[in-house]
């Protein structure tokens, strides 16, 4: 392998794919960036099994070649690479030599053999998504999946289309999120489940990007294609829960309020909280106010009052601190919407007039 490349961009693509690279696995070549040189184009790959990338450069190639090379030390070193010329990227006796104007490395590789192969595009389905719809509904409802890998399907962010709408919905049985943008292509009507921290790592490659992403999925795959990038990531089996159950029909408290003034409030009871994060809320239609409650038998006790608009009945419940928190910096109205039913039903919280995010979370029973 004999290329020349841009400097700029072959370190921006390596550090790209670095995040992607399965550092800390016991297959040391998950560890490397498979680099290959063919036609008029550099291509970098790299995978950690589960999710795998591909980012294409413009390179003038003198000599085709492959080479594996360790991520983090081809990352470091181009970190702290000064200057801004072109790199030369040559091989030598199964090793990488990187010249620029000022200095010369030579890196270790790895038998390109061994590293997995790339999983090739079988399509069943194509969509046009426009980027900031797929970064803005992962971000919307991603804390809300499961954390664990006990229930897969709830250690993921499900996708789909319906009624002219695209969802992005996440549930760890205790709070659900669900966020929706307006949808022109067919239907999805295959609930797609992709691994939620995967699809974090996923929407990271588009926040530089304004375009439309090309999204193709399979039985088990699913490929995102746009500029230069393509990501391809595991689907998670199984059946997402059917959500729609647990979502009350009817409430019999509505409270208004401002977003700053609550987000403040639940800042002041998170000093308080005990080990169960446990808050109260206390409802009080006739005071039009909203009495936020914390004790920490180690630490003390906290309540502040919130003027609201509520309408209905008074009544006492209590919520997990952080899970009624999480969901705000998804809500982009200055304002908030709090639906109660009673005692043993999920709390509903969106911003006013916007009906795109739904946030459910369950009260506490203790």
């Amino acid at each position: 392998m004999k290329v020349e490349c841009e400097k700029e961009k072959f370190t921006k693509a390596v550090q790209k794919a670095e995040k992607i690279s399965g550092r800390g696995s016991n297959l040391p070549i998950l560890s490397c960036l498979l680099i290959s040189a063919t036609g008029k184009s550099l291509k970098i790959r790299s995978t950690n099994i589960d999710l795998a990338v591909e980012i294409t450069l413009s390179a003038k190639v003198e000599k085709e070649g492959v080479v594996a090379v360790p991520a983090s030390i081809l990352s470091n070193f181009l970190n702290n690479l000064p200057g801004k010329k072109n790199l030369t990227l040559f091989e030598k006796d199964g090793n990488i030599e990187i010249s620029s104007e000022i200095a010369s490395t030579t890196i270790k590789s790895f038998p390109t053999d061994d590293f997995p192969l790339f999983p090739s595009i079988q399509k069943e389905f194509e969509y046009q998504i426009p980027s900031n719809y797929l970064l803005q509904g992962v971000r919307s409802v991603q804390y809300s999946a499961l954390t664990s890998n006990i229930k897969p399907e709830l250690s993921s962010i499900c996708m789909y289309s319906e009624g002219g709408q695209l969802y992005f919905v996440a549930t760890d049985s205790f709070r659900l999120s669900e966020k929706h943008f307006p949808f022109k292509g067919d239907p999805i009507t295959k609930k797609i489940l992709i691994p939620y921290k995967n699809f974090i790592e996923i929407i990271k490659f588009f926040e530089e990007y304004s375009g439309d992403v090309s999204v193709i999925y399979s039985k088990n795959q699913i490929f995102f294609l746009f500029d230069t990038i393509y990501l391809t990531s595991r689907l998670v089996e199984g059946n997402f829960p059917d959500y729609r159950q647990i979502i009350p029909k009817e409430f019999s408290t509505e409270a208004t309020l401002l977003k700053e003034d609550f987000l403040n409030a639940l800042k002041v009871n998170n000093v308080f909280v005990d080990k169960f994060n446990q808050l109260t809320f206390i409802l009080s239609p006739k005071e039009k106010k909203i009495t936020l409650i914390s004790q920490n038998a180690d630490v003390g006790k906290t309540n502040v009052s919130l003027p609201s608009a509520i309408t209905g009945e008074a009544f006492e419940i209590r919520f997990n601190h952080r899970y009624v928190s999480d969901c705000l910096p998804s809500i982009t109205k200055e304002s908030v919407v709090l639906r109660f039913s009673d005692k043993n039903k999920p709390l509903a919280i969106s911003g006013v007039g916007d009906n795109s995010f739904l946030y459910i979370v369950m009260p506490m029973n203790r």
